[in-house]
Order: C-alpha cells, then sequence, then structure tokens
C-alpha cells in the first residue's frame, strides 16, 4: 500500500492531499510548486476546478508555442532542482491565466480565481496516511540489523526503510545512484496520538463555496458532494442530486463489490504463483532426470561406436596381417630361386674358363638346358608383388556424420524412402526388360555438409553435394526455406552451385532448409532438413551506399558525421521486418545546440531533410533541453530531457506492436505506437555538421520497459 500513499511529484507520503479532476491526487504544496502561468490574451479551456466534471485538457504542444524562453508547459520532467526530480516553478505565480499538470496522466485543466482552493481535499487519504504513520513509527527501529535491532535514525522516503547510522552508511550511502533519495528522521507520532488514536473525532467536512455549511446532498452531474446553499443558488439547481447518506451506502456498496472480483483475481493469482513454485521444483527434478537419461543415451552411442571401433580395427589387423604374410612368403620364395640361380650361374662360368673341348662338350649340352630351364622359371608375374600397399577398405563416415550433427531434440523431418531410393539400395539403376538397356531416372537426394554450414547475424550459408549414380545427371539445384516460424517452404535458390548464402533473414529465428536436384527425368526427393538459428541480437554498420553524399562516415562506418548544415540522413545496414530489437547512438560531438534525429526509416525516405519529416521515417528529435516524436512532420510527445557530448541515445524497436521507444541517457522515452508501424525498416540517423555520433550494436533488449 505504501505506493498509493505517496505523492508523484515529491515521492513523500500525501501531505494535505486535493483531488485533481482527473482522480489523481497531490499534495497541496507540491500542487502550488507545479503551476504554470499562460499568457495573457489566451484563453485555455474553461477547465475549472468548479466541479465540473466535462473539462477540457489542454493540448500539450499547442502550449508549448506560447512561449519562446519555456515551452515545456506543464510538463512532469525529472529536473535536479527538486528531490523527486520534479521541475520547481516560483511560488509568486498568480492565479489568473494559471493552470496545472497532473503529473500521472499529464492531463491539464486551467485555475479559476479560487485557485487550488478550487480543488476538493481529499481527507479521507489524510485519514488514511495518518494511521499508516501511527502503526508504523509504533516501533521505529532499525530494519537492516541482523541482531538485536537498535533505534533507527533516518528514514529513506523513497526505500520506504528504516536505518541505524552503521546500517546507513553500509548499506545507503549517499553517493552514486542513492544520492538524490532523501534521508527524514525516522517519523514518531504525538503521544496523545498514540494512546488515544480514536480520541478525537474527524471534524465534519464543510462545503467549498459556503463555508459554514455542512454537505448534505451529492450531484450526480458534477459528482461532487453540496450544501442546500448550492441548491438554492442556482448553481446545481438542475441537476440531479441525491441525499448524501444514500449515494453514501451506494457508492460504498459498488466498491465493495468490484473488490469482491479483485479479490478473487488475488486468490488466483496467489494459487498460480503457488503452482509456479511448485513447477520450479518439477522443472528442476524433471531437469536431472532428463539430462541424466541424455548422458545415458549418448553414452550409449559412444559405447555402441567404441565397439564398432573396435570391430573394424580387428578388420584392418587381418588385412594387415594377410598382407605382411604374402609378402614374407614372396620373399622366401624369391630368395631361395635367386640363390638357386646364382649358383648355376657361377658354375657355369667356371665351365666356361675351362681349355678342356671334349670335356666342355660331354656336359655343354646338359648346363644349356639347366640354363634356359632356370630362364623358364622367371615368367612374367614372377617379379611382381601379388599385393599392394594400400588397403582395399573404404568407409563412409558422412551419413553418420551428418545424423549426429542433426541430433537434436526436435522431431527428425527425414524423407521418406522413395522408389528410386529403394532401387539405389538394391544396386542402382534396373535394366529396361529386353533390352540391356538402363533407363535415366531422376536425381537422389543431395547430402548436406553440415561440417560448411552455418550462420552469420541474418545470413545463412547453406553447402551440398550429391552422391554420383550411373546415368543420372543433374541439371540444377532448388534451395528452399521455410518463414521462420515453422510455415510454408519458398524458393530462395535455383541454379547449379551447391554452396548458397541467403541474406536478409530475420534475426532471432529458426528456418527449416531443404535442397533438391532435378533433370530432364523431374525433380528427385528432398534431402534432410537442417535447421539454421540467425543472431539473437542484430550487428550491423551504418550504410554508405545509400547515405546523402554529404554525409562522412569513419571508424569502419561505425561513426558519422556531415558537412553540412543542414540535416542529412544516413541509414543502417540492417533491415528489420518482425521482432523486437534495440540499438544505441552515442554522441561524439554537440556544438552550437542542433536538434539530431533517431529513429528508423524505409529504403526510400528523402535524405536531405530531418528524418521524420516525411511519411517514410518515425524519429525522435531531439536537443539539449527536450525531445519530441515526429511522423509526417507530425511533433507529439514533447518530454523534457535533452543530449550534450558523451550522451546516449537507445532505440527500441517493438514490430509485434508497431512502436517506437527511446532512451536519452537511460531514461525511457515512449513508447509511442504507430498504426501504419509495418513493413521493412532499417535504422536511421539524421545531423548537421554540429554533430558527431557512433553506432553502437549487438546488444539485448533493455528490460522493465514501462508501458
Amino acid at each position: 500500500m505504501d505506493e498509493e500513499l505517496k505523492c508523484p511529484v515529491c515521492g513523500s507520503l500525501f501531505r494535505d492531499p486535493i483531488i485533481l479532476p482527473c482522480s489523481h491526487n497531490v499534495c497541496s504544496a507540491c500542487a502550488r510548486n507545479i503551476i504554470v502561468q499562460t499568457p495573457e490574451g489566451e484563453t485555455p479551456p474553461q477547465s475549472r476546478a468548479s466541479g465540473n466534471s466535462d473539462y477540457d485538457y489542454l493540448d500539450m504542444d499547442k502550449m508549448s508555442m506560447y512561449s519562446e524562453t519555456d515551452s515545456g508547459y506543464g510538463s512532469y520532467t525529472p529536473c535536479l532542482k527538486s528531490p523527486n526530480g520534479v521541475r520547481v516553478f516560483p511560488p509568486t505565480l498568480v492565479h489568473r491565466h494559471c493552470s496545472i499538470t497532473c503529473p500521472l496522466c499529464h492531463r491539464s485543466v486551467s485555475l479559476d480565481e479560487r485557485g487550488l482552493r478550487g480543488f476538493p481535499r481529499n481527507r479521507l487519504l489524510e485519514a488514511i496516511v495518518a494511521r499508516y504513520q501511527q502503526n508504523r513509527a509504533a516501533a521505529v527501529k532499525c530494519q537492516l540489523c541482523d541482531r538485536n535491532p537498535v533505534d533507527a535514525t533516518v528514514m529513506c522516503e523513497q526505500c520506504d526503510v528504516l536505518y541505524c547510522t552503521p546500517c546507513q552508511q553500509r548499506c545507503h550511502p549517499s553517493r552514486g545512484p542513492l544520492a538524490k533519495h532523501r534521508l527524514v528522521p525516522p517519523t514518531q507520532p504525538p503521544p496523545a496520538a498514540l494512546q488515544q488514536p480514536n480520541a478525537t473525532a474527524r471534524k465534519t467536512a464543510t462545503c467549498a463555496e459556503h463555508d459554514a455549511e455542512n454537505y448534505s446532498m451529492y450531484c450526480t452531474n458534477c459528482k461532487l458532494p453540496v450544501c442546500h446553499h448550492c441548491l438554492e443558488d442556482g448553481k446545481h439547481g438542475k441537476h440531479d442530486v441525491k441525499p448524501l447518506p444514500t449515494m453514501w451506502k451506494h457508492h460504498k456498496g459498488q466498491l465493495s463489490q468490484a473488490l469482491n472480483g479483485v479479490s478473487d483475481k488475488a486468490k488466483d493469482a496467489k494459487e498460480f504463483l503457488v503452482q509456479l513454485k511448485n513447477m520450479l521444483q518439477q522443472i528442476q527434478e524433471s531437469g536431472v532426470e532428463f539430462e541424466a537419461c541424455l548422458v545415458a543415451q549418448c553414452d550409449s552411442l559412444i559405447e555402441a561406436l567404441t565397439r564398432q571401433k573396435a570391430k573394424l580395427l580387428t578388420k584392418v589387423t587381418k588385412e594387415r596381417e594377410y598382407k605382411l604374410k604374402v609378402v614374407r612368403d614372396q620373399i622366401t620364395h624369391c630368395t631361395m630361386k635367386l640363390r638357386q640361380t646364382t649358383g648355376m650361374m657361377e658354375y657355369c662360368l667356371e665351365v666356361i674358363k675351362e681349355n678342356d673341348p671334349s670335356g666342355f662338350l660331354l656336359i655343354s649340352d646338359a648346363l644349356i638346358k639347366r640354363v634356359l630351364s632356370s630362364q623358364d622359371q622367371w615368367v612374367k608375374g614372377a617379379l611382381e608383388p601379388k599385393v599392394g600397399p594400400e588397403f582395399d577398405l573404404t568407409l563412409n563416415t558422412d551419413p553418420l556424420l551428418q545424423t549426429i550433427l542433426q541430433l537434436d531434440f526436435a522431431q527428425s523431418k527425414d524423407v521418406q524412402e522413395t522408389p528410386l531410393m529403394k532401387q539405389m539400395h538394391a544396386g542402382g539403376p534396373k535394366e529396361t526388360e529386353g533390352t540391356g538397356a538402363q533407363t535415366p531416372t531422376v536425381p537422389p537426394p543431395p547430402l548436406l555438409q553440415l561440417e560448411k554450414c552455418c550462420t552469420r547475424n541474418n545470413s545463412a550459408t547453406l553447402a551440398w553435394r550429391i552422391t554420383a549414380v550411373p546415368l543420372v545427371t543433374v541439371d540444377a539445384y532448388v534451395l528452399e526455406l521455410d518463414d521462420g516460424n515453422g510455415g510454408q517452404y519458398r524458393e530462395v535458390y535455383v541454379g547449379k552451385e551447391t554452396v548458397c548464402t541467403v541474406d536478409g533473414l530475420h534475426f532471432n529465428s529458426s528456418y527449416n532448409a531443404r535442397v533438391k536436384a532435378y533433370n530432364s527425368v523431374g525433380a528427385g526427393p528432398y534431402s534432410k532438413t537442417v535447421i539454421l538459428k540467425t543472431s539473437d541480437v542484430a550487428w550491423f554498420t551504418f550504410d554508405p551506399t545509400s547515405a546523402h553524399r554529404d554525409i562522412v562516415l569513419t571508424n569502419d562506418n561505425q561513426t558519422v558525421s556531415c558537412n553540412s548544415y543542414d540535416d542529412r540522413v544516413v541509414l543502417g545496414t540492417a533491415a528489420f521486418s518482425k521482432g523486437v530489437h534495440y540499438w544505441e547512438l552515442r554522441i561524439d560531438r554537440y556544438d552550437n545546440h542542433p536538434d539530431p534525429a533517431f529513429g528508423v526509416a524505409r529504403i526510400n525516405t528523402t535524405k536531405d531533410m530531418m528524418l521524420g519529416k516525411d511519411d517514410k521515417a518515425w524519429a525522435m528529435y531531439v536537443d539539449n533541453n527536450r525531445s519530441w516524436f515526429m511522423h509526417n512532420n507530425s511533433h507529439t510527445n514533447r518530454a523534457e530531457g535533452g543530449i550534450s557530448k558523451g550522451s546516449t541515445v537507445g532505440i527500441l524497436l517493438d514490430l509485434n506492436k508497431h512502436s517506437l521507444t527511446f532512451y536519452i541517457n537511460k531514461e525511457q522515452h515512449g513508447p509511442v505506437a504507430f498504426e501504419n508501424l509495418e513493413g521493412v525498416f532499417m535504422p536511421a540517423v539524421s545531423l548537421n555538421r554540429n554533430v558527431q555520433v557512433t553506432l553502437i550494436t549487438g546488444l539485448e533488449v533493455p528490460k522493465n520497459i514501462k508501458q
């Protein structure tokens, strides 16, 4: 309940709260701080604080033209001059030609001659705050002491935490982001209030128009309590009025009935939270069990592969031993024959040396026959190895490797076995009966080479090959991708190449890809499906090809400046058509208070004027004090807070909700929805020679986006 009891301007508990026409509450002192004065002679909408419920709200953009010195009329804008970041106006403003803007809904209403006295005082809220302070002040002990809490010395109004001095110095130092928090002494209730909280009766409310009169009736037209003098004056004479007690009971009944519905939803939410907390434990247990199952399955695959490896190694060993035995036997046989031949040759040479003709002739015929017989033993092939060093064993691991790389939890989308594949498994194309000729057939399914398939940013590269089959030719290949959401496939490439890169895909999407081959006979079956996931975040640079000629790009097209005093546009290289994307720009140079614009645009946006002035760009332009949203030269959503050198501007494009959100130094502006924010968009910037910015990409989408 704490947030319900805090003023949106000062951030503290309400003090003398008043009710604005929009039903929001502010402290009386804070209301005086956010009053602004309108120029004399201008007639603001007659939304007086007299109880008329049909008040009109001021047009903020129209009022921004009234003053050249401050066009930030009536805005609830962070500022260092106020503890809670609200711009504080001088208290000397008169109520004539004045208005007040609600800090929550930013609706404005002009004040009449009564000023803030024309707004009703919220006595119920004041009483609830008093009870809340009494209950909280009953024990002003430090809330962060581990043991034996000591008395608190300060309380942070923003954190709503009580600190003793040591805990405050340790946990809430007066520096960094906590320096803006307001530390006050812990609230102590008046002694009488603590002892007798209900001893003093609440003062009866009196009419704001007639101070001495009590409220007795309720005007249903103005939705205000009135006295009998209000009816006699004629202001509410023709309005529908009812007795105050009757309407009090009626509205209490309506509120109780509405609370019953909210209570049922809160009960359902509590049960849902219990369900989610139970689911956390179930998910943890299921995850452990599933991991164990996955490890067991993978271990069984590894074990089967190990066993098969042992079998294959045994075959290789047998083949090696066989080859070694054959070679060794051939060496032994050849060595023996060579020794016999060498001995015979040496004997014949000695015979030739003898000078006894009659003795030589007695043995020459027999020697000649032996030499010729020995020569015939070295027939063709006798001096050739019976085996080669190569192993006639071929292990094709490509199908298994592809299957392993495609192993995933998603259901496999294997192609059913076609008659052609059955025919190939049976031994290739069949002969035509009676002719002996082979019939040409369609190509077999291509084999995706997963080790060469990859994604980069929002591009995907695929490679494939096809198994050679006799009499089967391939004229071309057809590559198909789905839409990234499991929808229909579409052709993205037709040609003879076996490598293709597809650009312009959606970021953070998973695409199913498949390929088939065709020839003059027809198209063959599809390959197995491969899943390609694009980058979660966008990486891109400025595009020099589409930039205006006055644009200057440096730092590998990450930094942009301009040579002209006029605004020029440069686009990014990324194109977005769905999803949520975020990038930032750092202000490197900012001279003479220009107003650069940041946003998105179509490819054909005008490049020689400020971004957002045509109907093809959506942007926020910002100077050193404030910012505006702009599309088709329409200025909306003006907000305080500008840029300077070193500032950072973030752009959040949500194409699911068709909206843009901007961050100036991490402070959110927006989101703003555009009905026509559909199609393909590029990041865009417009600037002149007084500005230089650097692009920062590859960023995650900010958390806790305010809607």
